[in-house]
């Protein structure tokens, strides 16, 4: 991979204004200066150290659809995946709800049930038959969403594809989840990528050219630029963390899928942190460091960049814009240390500054 991630990551990571604590805190910490086949692997035993897994059911995630798919306008409703119009009732026999009653789950039409993102079947080895009792990857619920049962049943096994609009069949039998649900259906497809390896190969439940080393296919890529993190994508690894005890890394952050895989798109650095400019990151200059009074600034083009200085806790004590190189007062500091960012067309790149 071409691009560059020259990350000054600290034994005190930045938590307070960056990753989630789940990140660093407990055991298998990640490592963010890592890219490619290096943090995917990363990634993979983070999230492949969570214990509940051992326990949590196939019925389990039937109750958790109550709190962790609930709709944040109306909290007696669950979103439906693939669904797009916003009315309960199914009396007319459509089906593409995208709301429905938390106390309507059951397999019969007019109500929901458990949708695996990642189809049961094209896994490989496939993830078996459900029973309310079944754990593993059957039950993972980080690839189970609320669905309309017969959306479900339309979707069927059919490999995602390219399209637009809402939800249907496309291609010569492909599946589009629709362009509410793209983002969401391409983190899940990561996850279960990064979790469960060449068991879930991304173009065993897609179709598209290939991006990496490590094979993710071009069009989750895509959708996971076009469509940002939703407030239920957060609900949802919020809750599934505390019940499940790991999280779908690519919803806390959908950059870290640019980190790992590459190509062209450019998805949110939720973090302020990976989003590296391809300017090497030691023409961005502070001397000197450690320092006591005076720090020199030297930037290596004349774009217009933002100097921002925190503390190790995330506290922000200086910023300011500037376009060359510039002498900074830091005499009012106290002695430690700090993290220094230089912000420039939007991405950043974090130095430490160690004040004696």
């Amino acid at each position: 991979m071409t691009y560059f991630h020259p990350i000054l990551f600290l034994l005190f990571t930045l938590t307070s204004f960056a990753q989630e604590p789940y990140y660093t805190n407990g055991q298998n910490n990640v490592d963010f200066t890592l890219t490619g086949e290096n943090l995917y692997d990363a990634l993979r035993l983070k999230i492949s150290n969570n214990t509940n897994a051992a326990t949590y059911t196939y019925g389990d995630v039937r109750d958790d659809f109550e709190i962790m798919d609930i709709d944040l306008t109306n909290s007696n409703n669950v979103l439906l995946l693939y669904g797009f119009t916003n009315t309960i009732s199914c009396t007319d026999g459509v089906t593409d709800r995208r709301i429905r009653d938390k106390d309507d789950f059951g397999g019969d039409n007019c109500e929901y049930n458990r949708e695996h993102i990642f189809a049961r079947s094209n896994a490989n080895p496939g993830m078996g038959s459900t029973n309310n009792s079944f754990t593993g990857i059957v039950a993972d619920p980080h690839n189970l969403r609320a669905c309309d049962v017969q959306r479900n049943g339309a979707r069927g096994s059919k490999k995602f594809g390219a399209g637009s609009g809402n939800s249907s069949d496309v291609g010569s039998g492909d599946w589009y989840p629709g362009d509410e649900w793209v983002g969401d259906v391409a983190r899940t497809m990561m996850y279960m990528y990064v979790r469960y390896g060449d068991r879930c190969l991304p173009d065993l439940n897609g179709f598209g050219p290939k991006e990496g080393t490590t094979e993710m296919l071009q069009i989750y890529l895509e959708w996971n630029a076009l469509d940002p993190v939703s407030a239920i994508e957060n609900n949802r690894n919020n809750h599934l963390e505390l019940v499940y005890g790991n999280r779908n890394p690519f919803i806390d952050n959908p950059y870290l899928a640019k980190s790992i895989w590459g190509g062209d798109e450019e998805p949110a650095d939720i973090w302020g942190i990976l989003n590296i400019t391809d300017v090497v990151a030691s023409n961005f200059k502070i001397t000197p460091n450690p320092a006591k009074d005076v720090v020199n600034i030297t930037l290596p083009n004349n774009e217009e960049t933002r100097l921002e200085i925190y503390t190790i806790l995330g506290k922000r004590v200086y910023v300011r814009k500037v376009n060359t190189a510039i002498s900074i007062n830091i005499s009012s500091l106290k002695t430690g240390l700090y993290i220094f960012k230089f912000v420039q067309k939007n991405k950043t790149i974090t130095k430490k500054l160690v004040v004696r």
